[in-house]
């Protein structure tokens, strides 16, 4: 199986932890296109979501990661996006659990709240997890619902 395409963003807040990211995933050999930001300049995060997300939606990725300080800012901004199912993560268990119930396509981490060893653990785990199907399609499908 071929590892999956990865399109990662975050704000200022989390900056290092992104360059950290980027890092892991390149030496684990994921394709992995870094939208930003490169500095600690302000910048809304939302803008980044909208980046991320759209190269999930358009199939240039097939994951998104966002990152911002709390990485809740950043999820619900990615969530107001047709089609995203974005989890906010803070462990394995939550990562593995975003992915097998509930077939989360992009994962947000708070940059000043998690260490780059349990992200790198938790992102690691998200992106080798498989969607479980069964039960938790029609849960899927009635959050798919709800985008009306």
């Amino acid at each position: 199986m071929a590892l999956k395409r990865v399109v990662i963003g975050c704000d200022h807040g989390a900056l290092q932890l992104k360059d950290e990211l980027v890092a892991f995933l390149t030496s684990l050999k994921y394709p992995v296109q870094d939208v930003g930001v490169h500095t600690t300049d302000r910048v809304d995060y939302p803008d980044i979501a909208a980046t991320v997300c759209g190269s999930v939606l358009s199939g240039e990725a097939d994951a998104g990661i966002v990152l911002c300080g709390t990485g809740i800012g950043i999820s619900i901004a990615a969530n107001k996006h047709h089609g995203i199912r974005c989890a906010l993560c803070h462990d394995h268990y939550t990562a593995t659990l975003s992915r097998q119930h509930n077939d989360a396509n992009v994962l947000a981490i708070g940059g000043r709240v998690t260490g780059v060893e349990v992200a790198k653990e938790l992102t690691q785990a998200w992106l080798t997890t498989d969607f479980e199907g069964g039960r938790h399609s029609d849960r899927v499908a009635k959050i798919a619902k709800l985008e009306c």
